[in-house]
C-alpha cells in the first residue's frame, strides 16, 4: 500500500530535502526518506504539499496532463473587477505562453488562515483581497504572474488543495494523511 502524506508547506521554505545555502527545506519537517515530491510549492507560497512513496503515484498528482485541479487562495494588492476575472477565466497571454482558463472568484479572507511570519507588508491606502484561483496546469509560478498580468500582484499565496486532498486542519509545518 502506498503512502500519500498532507504537507502544510510554511512560508519560505525550499520544496526539497536537499540543503541549500541557508534556508529550510522540507528534511527540517519531514525524516521519512522514502517519501517523494509529489510537485513543488514556490519558496515564498504556503501551503498544501503532496509527498509519496510511489513513484506513479507522484507523477499522476503532479503531472498537467492528468488535470489534476490545484485551488488557490491569493491575497492580492487591490480588489479585481469583473473584467481582471473574466481574463483570469479565459486564460493569460504570458512569455511561456497562454494559460489555460481558470477558475477564478473573489472570495472573503479564509476562515482558518494561520498567520505568516512575516505578514505581508501593510499599505494604509491599497487594500488588499482574496482570489481563489483554480488551475489545471503548473507553470512555474503560474498564480503569481497570472495576477499580475491583470494587475493585481499576489502579496501571499496559498495552495489550498490539489484534486480531492485539502489543507484544512493541518498547521504549518505539520503532517496529515490521506484517507
Amino acid at each position: 500500500m502506498s503512502k500519500l502524506i498532507l504537507f502544510n508547506k510554511p512560508f519560505r521554505v525550499l520544496s526539497q530535502f536537499r540543503e541549500h545555502e541557508d534556508k529550510d527545506t522540507l528534511a527540517k519537517f519531514i525524516h521519512d526518506k522514502s517519501l517523494r515530491i509529489a510537485g513543488r510549492l514556490d519558496f515564498d507560497s504556503e501551503g498544501l504539499m503532496l509527498l509519496t512513496d510511489d513513484g506513479k503515484l507522484a507523477a499522476r498528482i503532479a503531472d498537467p496532463k492528468y488535470k489534476k485541479p490545484k485551488t488557490y487562495w491569493a491575497q492580492v494588492e487591490g480588489v479585481p473587477d469583473a473584467a481582471a476575472l473574466d481574463q483570469l477565466r479565459n486564460g493569460i497571454n504570458l512569455k511561456d505562453g497562454i494559460t489555460r482558463p481558470a477558475e477564478a472568484r473573489l472570495i472573503d479572507e479564509p476562515a482558518k488562515l494561520w498567520d505568516r511570519n512575516p505578514p505581508i507588508r501593510y499599505r494604509a491606502n491599497i487594500p488588499t483581497s482574496w482570489v481563489e484561483l483554480t488551475i489545471r496546469e503548473g507553470k512555474n509560478r503560474q498564480v503569481r504572474r497570472m495576477t499580475a498580468a491583470v494587475g493585481y500582484p499576489t502579496l501571499r499565496l496559498i495552495r489550498y488543495s490539489v484534486g480531492e486532498w485539502t489543507v484544512d486542519e493541518i498547521l504549518p509545518g505539520e503532517q496529515g494523511t490521506a484517507d
